[in-house]
This record gives C-alpha cells, sequence and structure tokens, in this order.
C-alpha cells in the first residue's frame, strides 16, 4: 500500500487486502470501462474514484476503457469528453487508453471456439420469439428450435454473419447454457448480433458487434483485471461472466464485486433523462452547471477535491446508496472554503451616497484575501462617494433584532467606516432607489467611543466596482425523486414536470476590481453570499466578466422549502 492509508476501510479494500496477503495477487489491477455513449455524470465520478483510488492506494493500475459494443449509441465526442474528465479529477489512467474495439478479433476467435465445442450456436428467432421463448421468473424457457443444429453448420453460419451475407437483426450467435436456469441471464443468452453500424475505432469493418455482457468480462481478462468493480445491477450477471471465462482458453479470470449505485436525491443519472433534458433544450448542453455531469460539476465550480471528498463519506457499500444532495454540496463547500480566497461582490445593488465624504482625507484600507492564508496575500479595498450596498442589507420597518441598515441606525462597513443611515430617497411608485449615509471618520480600524455597533455588512466602491453576469443555480428539480414519483393512475410522472422554474437567476452584480483580469475557472468565496467561479467558457478576461455560484455559505435548501 502507500503512505497513504486508505482513509475508510469497507468490504472490497478488505477483499483486496486478504488476496494481497494471501498471494491470491501480488499486484492490484482494476479498469474504469464507461460506454461512450454520454458524458461522465456523479455516480462515474464515485466510481472513477473507487477504480483508481483502490490502484492508487494498492500500488497497483487502473485503465481506462471505452465499452464501445454498441456503435450507434457511441461517438468521439463522448469518448474525449470522458477522458478529459477522468484527467480533471485528477486520476492517470495505465498506459494508452483502451477499447472494447481493440479485441473484436480476439472476441470472435473466442466465440469461434465456443461453436466448436458445441456451446455457441446461431438462431433465427427474432427479438419477439426470443421473449416468448426465454420465459420469465416463474415460466421457464423453451429452447430455441436452431439450438441442436451441428457445430459444423453453426461455423459455417457464423462465419457468413462475419462475411455480411445476411440482414441485420435476422440471426444472433446465442451460447448455449440452460433455458430453464432460474437465472436468466443464464439462459441462453445472445453474444452477436448483426448490425450494420459505423463505428467510432473501426469504422465499417465489422457487421456483427458483441453484446456488453461477452465483451465485458473477455476484455477484463485480457487486460489482466484483478478485481471487476461494478454496481450491484450486474449482481446477476455475475454467473455469466464467471461461464463465459470458465469456457474459453484464457489464462486470467478476474473477480467481479458488486458495490450499490449512488442515487443522488434532486437529481438524476439516467443517461437517456439526461440526454432528454439536453436534446430538448431543458438545459443549455451536457456542461450546464445545474446537470449532474462532471463537466456540469466543474462549470458550476465544483474542485476534483470537493467531489472525491464526497465519493469518500458517501462510502462503498451494498446496502441502499441514497444521498441527498446537501452531502455533495456540503463535501465542495468545506472544499473551497479553505481554499478560496475571498472578496466582496454586490448581487443586488442599492445606491448609497456618503454625504460627509472627502477626497484624499477618506481613507482606504488593506484586507487579506483569506483571514487563516496569510500566504494569499492582500488587496486594497478603495472607497468613493457612491458606493453599492445589497438591497437586503436595508429595511425601511426591520423586522426584530434587525442588525443592518435603517433609517437612524450604524452598521460597520467591512474592512472600513461605521457608517449610519440618514435618509431614504424613493421613485415615484415609492421603491427605495438610494440611501444618504454619514461616516463616523473616527472609525477606520478603530471602534467607536461609547457605542457598540453590532452589524457589518459588505459593500463596493461605485467608482472601482467591476460590473458582471452573475448566474444563480440551484437544484435543478423540485422534489427528490423527479423520476419515481408515481402519478394517481400508478404510473411514473413525467419528470419535466419537476423542473424547478427558480433553478437559475442571473443578475448584472458589482465586484472587486480584482474579478476584470481573472481566468476562466478562477473560484473566489464571495463575502457572506457565497463560493462562485469564473465561467469556463463564457468569462473572457477584461472583457465579458461572468461568474457561476458553485455553491452557498450554508446549506439554505430546507430553510427555504
Amino acid at each position: 500500500m502507500s503512505n497513504e492509508s486508505p482513509v475508510v476501510s469497507n468490504f472490497i479494500r478488505s477483499t483486496i487486502e486478504s488476496d494481497l496477503a494471501s498471494g491470491k495477487h501480488t499486484c492490484i489491477q482494476t479498469r474504469f470501462p464507461p460506454e461512450p455513449n454520454g458524458y461522465l455524470h456523479v455516480g462515474h465520478a464515485k466510481s472513477i474514484c473507487l477504480n483508481f483510488g483502490v490502484a492508487q492506494d494498492y500500488q497497483g493500475q487502473c485503465n481506462l476503457r471505452m465499452d464501445d459494443t454498441n456503435p450507434e449509441k457511441e461517438n468521439e465526442e463522448f469518448a474525449q469528453a470522458i477522458a478529459s474528465d477522468v484527467k480533471w479529477l485528477g486520476f492517470e489512467w495505465a498506459g494508452e487508453i483502451r477499447h472494447a474495439a481493440d479485441y473484436f478479433d480476439q472476441l470472435y476467435a473466442y466465440a469461434e471456439e465456443l461453436t466448436l465445442a458445441g456451446k455457441a450456436f446461431v438462431c433465427e428467432l427474432n427479438a419477439e420469439q426470443m421473449r416468448e421463448y426465454r420465459g420469465n421468473f416463474e415460466v421457464p424457457g423453451k429452447n430455441s428450435p436452431f439450438r441442436d443444429r451441428s457445430i459444423e453448420e453453426n461455423l459455417d453460419l457464423f462465419r457468413r454473419m462475419k462475411a455480411g451475407e445476411f440482414a441485420d437483426g435476422s440471426k444472433t450467435l446465442r451460447l448455449k447454457i440452460d433455458m430453464a436456469a432460474p437465472n436468466l441471464n443464464l439462459r441462453d443468452p445472445v453474444i452477436y448480433r448483426i448490425k450494420r453500424a459505423h463505428h467510432i475505432r473501426t469504422g465499417d469493418q465489422w457487421c456483427i458487434y458483441p453484446m456488453y455482457d461477452y465483451t465485458h468480462c473477455i476484455s477484463d481478462a485480457l487486460e489482466g483485471i484483478t478485481h471487476s468493480l461494478c454496481t450491484l445491477e450486474f449482481a446477476d450477471h455475475r454467473p455469466l461472466y464467471d461461464w463465459v471465462l470458465d469456457n474459453i482458453t484464457i489464462d486470467c479470470h478476474p473477480q467481479q464485486i458488486e458495490f450499490s449505485r449512488l442515487e443522488l436525491l434532486y437529481t438524476m443519472t439516467s443517461k437517456r433523462k439526461l440526454a432528454a433534458l439536453v436534446n430538448e433544450g431543458l438545459v443549455s448542453g451536457w456542461d450546464d452547471p445545474r446537470m449532474p455531469t462532471v463537466i456540469g460539476m466543474r462549470r458550476r465550480g465544483y474542485t476534483p477535491e470537493g467531489i472525491k471528498l464526497f465519493a469518500q463519506r458517501v462510502g462503498v457499500s451494498k446496502s441502499e446508496n441514497v444521498v441527498d444532495l446537501s452531502i455533495l454540496e456540503g463535501a465542495v463547500r468545506e472544499q473551497l472554503e479553505g481554499s478560496c480566497p475571498r472578496i466582496m461582490a454586490v448581487l443586488r445593488p442599492l445606491k448609497v451616497t456618503l454625504t460627509n465624504y472627502e477626497e484624499g482625507v477618506t481613507a482606504a484600507r488593506t484586507a487579506p484575501y483569506h483571514p487563516q492564508h496569510p500566504e494569499f496575500g492582500e488587496r486594497n479595498v478603495p472607497i468613493s462617494r457612491e458606493i453599492w450596498v445589497e438591497q437586503d442589507d436595508f429595511a425601511e420597518v426591520p423586522p426584530s433584532g434587525w442588525q443592518r441598515l435603517t433609517v437612524g441606525s450604524e452598521v460597520r462597513l467591512r474592512y472600513s467606516y461605521v457608517m449610519k443611515c440618514d435618509e431614504v430617497v424613493k421613485d415615484a411608485a415609492g421603491n427605495v432607489i438610494e440611501l444618504k449615509c454619514s461616516l463616523d471618520m473616527a472609525t477606520l480600524g478603530q471602534n467607536p467611543v461609547g457605542r457598540k455597533v453590532k452589524g457589518v455588512i459588505h459593500w463596493l466602491s461605485a467608482e472601482h466596482a467591476v460590473a458582471a453576469e452573475v448566474r444563480l443555480y440551484d437544484r435543478l428539480f423540485t422534489t427528490a425523486r423527479p423520476d419515481a414519483v408515481r402519478g394517481a393512475d400508478g404510473e411514473y410522472a413525467d419528470f419535466r414536470q419537476f423542473i424547478n422554474p427558480e433553478s437559475l437567476e442571473v443578475v448584472t452584480a458589482y465586484i472587486e476590481p480584482v474579478a476584470r483580469d481573472l481566468a476562466p475557472e478562477t473560484r473566489y468565496q464571495f463575502e457572506r453570499l457565497g463560493y462562485f467561479v469564473t465561467d469556463r467558457k463564457d468569462h473572457i478576461a477584461g472583457e465579458k466578466i461572468v461568474f457561476n455560484r458553485a455553491v452557498t455559505l450554508k446549506d439554505t435548501w430546507k430553510s427555504a422549502a
């Protein structure tokens, strides 16, 4: 193991440690095998952290492999995005990126081996007939009428399938296992189908493609995987995984171990439904900061370290792994708290005129970028006759316990003077449009004499502040399980009806001058407001300032609900 011992033990780590101690394995080899048919999401991030994490912790290696056996749904954009996401999360795969397509020749050879051994046959049942013959959990399946073809005929037909002599869908190659097996996955599963589709890696070289269950176990074995980690829905597939490897000539037999998949409340991880959100324009794209995709979380302002901390906290188990979104937000918030410099911003500006401001006399101060990190440095906090404060920091009729601005009251301007509100200016409709206030000139860096000022508010010099577009993101859905709500008829409701109409608010805000020249993906805490990041697509330093809110300073969802 590495010097950094695993923080949290679990049954997978216990198995690995036992295998190393017994000498079953001398080196750990894992893999992360996504299908390039969409962008990775938070559930994949958990799997990435697990597979790459255990390899790192036990001084082993982890492969990145594209399980590209379904050419109709896969494309190069998704493959490149997957590699980019894994790198952004801070992991390095062993060697080159692998592809299931790299093994098509070997997979075909093993299929011929199974056919020659009388363990595979060419079937001509169509999909509907195959379902009928398969039976169900109560009814045993029936043998295909083509199951007893001779080895010679099966081999001839399979080779002709490969040569392109037959129409798409007209024939399949099936394993000959047991149509009465209690596990439906063992009822003579299909391992090859005819499909004329252009493949992102092999082009039009093949017109037959192997099925996932057949491909996956052999790919693992060819790569020398020791522990094949997958989610619990594949537990019923493990007997087929083992059967294939036990019935071909191959030296390696990886151990499949299942863990519970992540269900994150107030979002979805179904690729099909996420694709619907994108394709129907309900979000701006796969990288929309409200999406649970890795690229979306990145654009939102989440950090790799925050996501890794989340993965560590949710843990690995075989029990249901239902996690509230606040756990993810909390991990991100905790990581940002210590790593982000702090500046002031005003999201909903209210103009304040300082009536006793004197040019050259009213002084500015410097302030640290982080109170616990002096190495972050300091910046000047300028002041001018006109400043911006938050609208929410003023109340004409203050509630009980109010410690911010109201007529006749005082507050401390953060890093500056004590200020008193003397007058309110309204427009014709009665809306407050300006406050006229005065400074206590003796309070710069000093407490006022004879009185205590409790309230402290953030503010900005109107002369020096930088205007910016700030996007305030919230949860995309209003209900915890948007794709699992049943209507009165017992049917699942359309998840689209639960989209939160207030999940995005765009405001023109003002920020300290440092914001003018920031690079994309620069994170700051806006004091009293939350953690923000310059947008990686739309922000242009010195030209267009765009910030996204990553998370608020505290979990406000429950109180707002």
